[in-house]
């Protein structure tokens, strides 16, 4: 039994806002005050702690909705960087494994530095089916944090094919067999049958144009995943990677999809990418479209998005987009990998580097910053780096300070490129953000978007997952006290203590969905699979021996 007294709490979820009071943990719940009896007898086991917090900053443990963070890209990149690692290291110490890497550490340094800045959950953002089992294995290898992956669905031979015969019942079966065989929480969809149309030597621009062996259009494949996400009730609404990504002007296809899918839920991630503008008279045509995006935002209530705002300096791009990818490679010049998962998916992955003073950079790190300003909701946009594609995900505490300090953010803006004002009016927003909406931002709005109800707040029966910063004494200190916070709660045991990992490996918990659906889907697909993949419908699935902590999220 654990009691913290005199902390300053933040759970937007339970409308406290800076309010002094205790918080009692019992066996990893947040639970009421408990009787003296109780108490009593705690003390007298040795299992009672108090914990006097002096003012700090509380709020639940941090919830990061979309990261990269394990499988077969994950692996890839590290390979494809050994630059990456070579001056970057986690001696062993304390209990810890020694790691390496920076945008894409590895496993035990990736779990020790979310659990470091005080994040406890955090989401894998697109898993291919096949490879569902070198996810769980690295999931195995990130110490303390819980996670779940999503499932790649948007170019998958059997999802096309099902939605080419109008089948709405076998789409709905297939898709929630596949989220039970690989062990998946939710339904990721990139650049819906634009990959697919990729790999046949086809490029479809906006969600209208048909291509692919199913001559299907990308509204017609969002449509339907979107009505059976809906349909079968998952936790988290259908997380979109929308088509033209990452090209000036698609801003319209973003459009074009919300409006699309007006009447279900959804997710749209790293928005940041999806959010350029063209503009033929300017001299450099790629301009800001962050005021169209925020406003179809702001009145959307079935649409939450996350940003994937730019960091500047060395980054790793990877994404089931591959033709975005591919994209990269002939721009910069760098090394590339580009992979075909079989019947489900492809790849792409290219080290890249954002320059403060270069005006696109700047205009791209512009515009996830006007979008943050310019939804009025927190509860509705999320910060994310889309580690580690525009920044890793240990820039987030400067991301903070850029939000919560207006000043800070004119400092940056003094030394980019000169040109800068010309295309985004980021100099111009005098927002900004309270410590109230960082924990919105960073906990509670991703732990309700995800579905996620013991997660993101402080009430009683919410998983004891705590994070305790510094007392905030001036802005100046914003980057600083979000980077190194005094105390984590995992779970119940505290990880972290003066800034120092201070609990041996522990393993966090798999967030898994487990959907119904009829069991004849294995029959209907069997034919399929045994003709066109390479491994057996029977060993398809990923074994149980696989999760070792698992939790069932429940659908609705």
């Amino acid at each position: 039994m654990i009691r913290l007294k005199n902390g300053i709490i933040y759970d937007p979820k339970n409308n406290k806002s800076a309010v002094k009071e205790d918080i009692w943990i019992k066996n990893e719940k947040i639970v009421s005050k408990p009787s003296a009896e109780e108490i009593e007898s705690a003390k007298n086991q040795g299992s009672y702690q108090e914990i006097d917090l002096k003012e700090k900053i509380v709020m639940p443990g941090g919830v990061d909705i979309h990261a990269h963070i394990a499988g077969p890209k994950i692996n890839t990149g590290r390979v494809l960087r050994p630059e990456d690692h070579r001056h970057d290291n986690v001696p062993k110490k304390g209990g810890l494994r020694s790691g390496v890497g920076s945008t894409v550490p590895t496993s035990y340094v990736t779990g020790y530095r979310y659990s470091l800045m005080g994040y406890t959950t955090v989401m894998e953002a697109a898993g291919p089916p096949m490879k569902a089992r070198h996810i769980h294995e690295e999931f195995g290898g990130l110490p303390f944090i819980d996670k779940g992956f999503l499932v790649l669905s948007g170019n998958n031979y059997f999802v096309l094919k099902f939605i080419k015969e109008k089948n709405k019942k076998a789409l709905k079966d297939y898709l929630a067999w596949l989220i039970n065989v690989t062990g998946a929480f939710g339904l990721k969809v990139v650049n819906p049958g634009g990959v697919e149309a990729w790999k046949e030597g086809k490029r479809l621009r906006g969600i209208e144009e048909k291509g692919t062996h199913f001559n299907l259009s990308p509204r017609e494949i969002l449509l339907a995943l979107a009505e059976a996400n809906d349909e079968l009730g998952l936790p988290h609404p259908v997380h979109i990677h929308t088509n033209d990504l990452g090209s000036p002007g698609n801003y319209k296809t973003t459009i074009s999809t919300l409006d699309l899918l007006k009447d279900y839920r959804k997710h749209i991630t790293h928005i940041q990418f999806s959010s350029y503008g063209l503009n033929e008279e300017s001299k450099i045509k790629f301009v800001s479209a962050a005021d169209q995006i925020a406003e179809k935002v702001n009145n959307d209530d079935k649409l939450t998005v996350d940003i994937g705002q730019i960091v500047f300096g060395e980054v790793t791009t990877m994404t089931a987009d591959g033709i975005l990818e591919y994209n990269l490679h002939k721009l910069t010049g760098s090394k590339w990998v580009n992979t075909d998962v079989e019947m489900e998916t492809g790849s792409g992955i290219v080290p890249m580097n954002y320059k403060k003073k270069n005006l696109i950079n700047g205009i791209q790190w512009a515009i996830g910053l006007e979008l943050f300003l310019k939804i009025d909701d927190p509860w509705k946009v999320f910060l994310t780096t889309d580690h580690p594609n525009a920044g890793p995900f240990t820039a987030y505490p400067w991301i903070i300070k850029l939000l919560m300090s207006r000043d800070y953010r004119l400092k940056m803006i003094s030394e980019m490129h000169n040109k800068l004002g010309n295309y985004t009016d980021i100099a111009e927003l005098e927002r900004e953000y309270s410590l109230d909406e960082i924990a919105v931002i960073t906990r509670s709005g991703p732990a309700r978007a995800l579905g996620l109800a013991n997660k993101g707040h402080i009430g009683v029966g919410a998983d004891a997952d705590i994070t305790v910063y510094s007392r905030l004494e001036s802005k100046d200190k914003i980057a600083e006290v979000f980077a190194h916070p005094e105390i984590v709660i995992k779970s119940g045991k505290i990880i972290v203590e003066d800034g120092k990992l201070v609990e041996k490996l522990r393993e966090g918990k798999t967030l898994v969905a487990r959907p119904d659906y009829d069991k004849n889907i294995s029959e209907i697909i069997g034919e399929d699979f045994k003709n066109y993949y390479s491994i057996s419908i029977e060993n398809y699935p990923v074994s149980d021996s696989y999760f070792n902590n698992l939790e069932v999220i429940p659908c609705s």
